[in-house]
C-alpha cells in the first residue's frame, strides 16, 4: 500500500534525505550502476517500479531526495543547484524558479515522449512553450474529509476557513500562498490578488479561526485524516486518492468557491551534474507504460494521454481524480506575482502561525 510505503520512510527517519535505489545494468565493480540521477521530489509522488525500470533501460540509478513544500524547494536551490538533475516544483515555482534563473531551457529534441502529453497542457500560461518545464501531474486542492465523523458533504471553505463547528478536528495547508488564495476565493475575491486589503482580510480570518486549527500541515494532511487525528483537511485530490483505497470512509470534494489548480512539472535546474541523464528521465517518464504506473501508483491525474489509455476504469472515472466539470470551472491556477506580493503571504502566514 501507499500508506505503508509513506509511514515506512517517516518511520525510518528518511524523508526529506538522500534516498539511494540503484539496479543491476550499467554496474561498476562493486555491483551498483556506473552513474546515478539525483531527483528531488515529493514523498510518494513516484510510481511502484519507476526507479527500477529506468534503471534496467539506462543503466543509471536514481538518488532520490524529498521536499516538503515548493518554498521548502525554492530554498534549497537559491543559492544555487546543489546537485540535483531533476526537480518537479508546482505551476507557480515553476515560473517563480524560471524568473530567478535557476532553470534550464529545455532540448523538446531530446525528449520524444512529449507527443503523448495531451494538448490542453502543452502551452500553459506559467511556462509557454514548456520551455522549462514538462507536465508531470495536474492537481485540484479542496477538502478531504470523514464522512462518518461530518454532518453531510463540507461543500464550501467555510466548513475549514470560518466555523468552530468541527474545532480541533482541522488541519489546513502550511504553504503561505496556497492558503491565502483559497481564503481569497472563499471570500469572493480572485485567488491571484494583489490586494493587501485581501491579504489582510484572509489574515484576520486564519487568526479567528485558529483556535479551531489542529495543524498546519506540510502536505501530509492525507495521514493525519487516514489516522484520525483530524476530520476534515485542505488537501489535494491526489492525495486523498491514495487513502481513499487504505479507509472506505474518507472522501473529498471540490468547494462550490472554487480550489486551486496546480501542475506539477519536471524541470532541470541550471547546472545539473548529469544533463543528459536528466533528459534521459524525464523522457522515460513521459512513456506510456511508465506514466500508468506512476497514475496508478499515486492516484493523482495524469497529463499523459498515451498512460491514461492504459488505466482502468476506477482511474479514468473517479470523481475525486477528475473532480466534474462544474466543479473545476469555478477553479483557479495560481500564479507568481513577484517577490514582493511573495514575501507578503509568507509574512502574513508567519503572523497566523505566531498568533
Amino acid at each position: 500500500m501507499v500508506h505503508s510505503r509513506r509511514m515506512f520512510l517517516r518511520q525510518a527517519g528518511l524523508a526529506g534525505i538522500g534516498l539511494s535505489f540503484t539496479g543491476a545494468l550499467g554496474a561498476c565493480s562493486h555491483g551498483k550502476p556506473a552513474r546515478s540521477l539525483n531527483l528531488y521530489t515529493w514523498d510518494t509522488y513516484i510510481g511502484k517500479n519507476t526507479v527500477a525500470d529506468f534503471t534496467k533501460a539506462a543503466g543509471a540509478g536514481v538518488n532520490i531526495s524529498l521536499f516538503a513544500n515548493n518554498d521548502e524547494l525554492f530554498a534549497k536551490l537559491r543559492s544555487g543547484n546543489q546537485g540535483y538533475d531533476v526537480i518537479v516544483p508546482s505551476n507557480d515555482f515553476v515560473e517563480r524558479m524560471h524568473a530567478a534563473g535557476m532553470l534550464t531551457e529545455l532540448d523538446h529534441a531530446k525528449i520524444p515522449n512529449l507527443k503523448n502529453i495531451a494538448p490542453q497542457f502543452l502551452n500553459p500560461p506559467f511556462d509557454p512553450g514548456r520551455r522549462v518545464s514538462v507536465p508531470y501531474t495536474w492537481i485540484v486542492t479542496g477538502i478531504g474529509y470523514r464522512k462518518s465523523k461530518v454532518d453531510g458533504v463540507p461543500d464550501s471553505w467555510k466548513w475549514v476557513l470560518d466555523s468552530d463547528r468541527y474545532k480541533g478536528r482541522i488541519a489546513l495547508l502550511a504553504e503561505a500562498s496556497e492558503l491565502f488564495e483559497i481564503g481569497a476565493k472563499y471570500l469572493g475575491h480572485p485567488a491571484n490578488t494583489n490586494d493587501p486589503a485581501v491579504i489582510a482580510q484572509v489574515k484576520a480570518m486564519l487568526l479567528k479561526q485558529k483556535p479551531n486549527i489542529a495543524a498546519f500541515h506540510d502536505d501530509n494532511g492525507q495521514d493525519l485524516l487516514l489516522a484520525g487525528d483530524v476530520d476534515l483537511v485542505i488537501e489535494y485530490n491526489g492525495d486523498i486518492a491514495q487513502v481513499m483505497r487504505d479507509d472506505p470512509d474518507l472522501a473529498f470534494v471540490v468547494p462550490r468557491q472554487g480550489g486551486i489548480l496546480a501542475s506539477d512539472g519536471l524541470c532541470i535546474p541550471r547546472n545539473a551534474p548529469n544533463p543528459d541523464l536528466a533528459y534521459a528521465f524525464i523522457d522515460f517518464v513521459l512513456g506510456a507504460k511508465a506514466g500508468a504506473d506512476i497514475a496508478r501508483t499515486i492516484r493523482y491525474p495524469t497529463p499523459n494521454q498515451a498512460a491514461l489509455a492504459l488505466m482502468p476504469d476506477d482511474y479514468r472515472n473517479s470523481q475525486v481524480i477528475f473532480p466534474p466539470a462544474i466543479a473545476l470551472a469555478a477553479c483557479e491556477y495560481s500564479r507568481y506575482r513577484g517577490q514582493e506580493m511573495n514575501s507578503r503571504y509568507e509574512q502574513a502566514m508567519t503572523q497566523v502561525r505566531a498568533g
